[in-house]
């Protein structure tokens, strides 16, 4: 029976105390990712705001596309009447 109570008193005394510092430094890091978390949000939403111009960019990119092979096109005609003559 004496062994029961110096059980306890030892659970009581070392690993409670224990386990309430490895839980409080537990809860410090989940707070701190909390905040970190709520940061990426803040700057993700931000940054989502900046991706509305992104179909104009695919068609500005289709268009000098075009634009080179026009180019190449008209370079090379160039340099056919250049040989011509």
């Amino acid at each position: 029976m004496t062994l029961w109570w110096i059980g306890n008193a030892v659970l009581l005394l070392v690993v409670a105390p224990v386990c309430l510092i490895l839980l409080t430094g537990l809860l410090k890091q989940v707070q701190r990712l909390n905040r970190l978390a709520d940061t990426v949000l803040e700057h993700g939403v931000g940054l989502s705001g900046q991706l509305d111009s992104l179909p104009r960019l695919l068609t500005t990119n289709q268009l000098t596309t075009a634009a080179r092979g026009l180019v190449g096109r008209y370079g090379g005609g160039i340099i056919g009447m250049v040989k011509s003559s």
